[in-house]
């Protein structure tokens, strides 16, 4: 009888539970030896004997979210690829500094749960995990009713990693004359899909379109945030000189890459120095916005900065062929702007 009460308020358990057992071989496809307790535990637990083979080892943690990109993803009924731009999003975020990840903890929550969907997102959270070498140690799936809209959810998951102190990337060393390099995005990403959205309402999104190269608006807005673990651990690997990362994400390269830039220094990105995706100029020509708040509002194209000192260009572009000249680190003038896109 009491089952029957909170499901007549609108809490499902046994929904819950079947949501569990239909993600319980993709969570655990992700544990390594590392791994000592995790899905069906109180909490997750994480050997950490290897890091005692760093001589100063910092943990690194991120929290982040897709936003609206949910609402994507509902509108299309797809819900394989959300899971996939959380985690993503939160390893690059942690990546700037030159951590690895460890492990993930995933928080899903709904007004309504519906098992095969919440398999769906978590096991999306667990192909990139897979990919990365990271375990999906953990999570939350939580039905609240009257919090969320009916067919909504939210998604949200912390990262943690570990880097060598000596080996972090802090900015420290970058420097007026060195290069800032681009590695592309796939799209929008995870951010400024609310202007996205409002700007796109009103056409097909399943459509394949001449202007989005034969993709339809629901596969553009939903392409995977990508990850750029490996790409970055390659160019560690061959010695590349890394002065800098910025991970692109809300606010634009205007915005992410000051927050790496030692105080004096200014950078000069070039347009047309890298493909736009043309997800981008559809929006600003439905949205009617100017450049300025296009580069605020989305990442353009751009999915994260690297900055290298002129001398190793060569050689990281030699390795990562995909990696673009965008700009240039200045000295920073009085009155100028710390970020100049032109």
């Amino acid at each position: 009888m009491g089952n029957d009460a909170y499901k007549q308020a609108g809490v499902d358990i046994e929904a819950g539970q079947r949501a569990t057992a239909l993600m319980k071989d993709a969570v655990r496809s992700t544990y390594g030896p590392e791994v000592v307790s995790g899905i069906g535990a109180f909490g997750g637990m994480f050997s950490a004997a290897a890091l005692k083979n760093l001589a100063d080892p910092v943990l690194v943690a991120s929290t982040d979210g897709v936003g609206t990109k949910t609402m994507v993803a509902a509108k299309m009924g797809r819900w394989d690829t959300i899971g996939q731009d959380l985690v993503n999003h939160c390893i690059n975020d942690i990546l700037v500094a030159g951590a690895r990840p460890l492990f993930f903890l995933d928080y899903v929550a709904s007004s309504q749960l519906d098992p095969e969907q919440i398999a769906a997102v978590v096991g999306g959270c667990a192909v990139a995990c897979k990919a990365a070498g990271c375990a999906l140690l953990g999570g939350e799936t939580a039905e609240m009713p009257g919090v969320y809209q009916p067919g909504e959810l939210d998604l949200v998951g912390t990262v943690v990693g570990v880097l060598d102190r000596s080996q972090a990337i802090d900015g420290t060393h970058i420097a007026a004359g060195d290069v800032i390099l681009a590695l592309p995005s796939s799209g929008l990403h995870t951010n400024g899909y609310s202007l996205a959205r409002q700007a796109l309402a009103d056409l097909d999104w399943s459509e394949p379109r001449a202007d989005l190269n034969g993709v339809s608006i629901g596969d553009a807005l939903l392409a995977v945030h990508r990850s750029y673990l490996t790409e970055v651990n390659t160019l560690r690997e061959v010695g590349i000189d890394l002065h800098g990362l910025a991970h692109i994400t809300g606010g634009g390269v205007v915005d992410n890459l000051p927050r790496v830039l030692p105080n004096g220094l200014s950078a000069d990105i070039n347009r047309g120095a890298w493909p736009e995706p043309p997800i981008f100029q559809l929006i600003q020509k439905r949205a009617n916005v100017s450049d300025g708040e296009m580069f605020r509002a989305f990442n353009m194209g751009l999915g994260m900065l690297v900055i290298v000192p002129e001398r190793d260009v060569s050689a990281a572009q030699s390795v990562i062929s995909e990696l673009r000249i965008v700009g240039k680190i200045q000295s920073l003038g009085e009155g100028e702007e710390v970020v100049r896109v032109g």
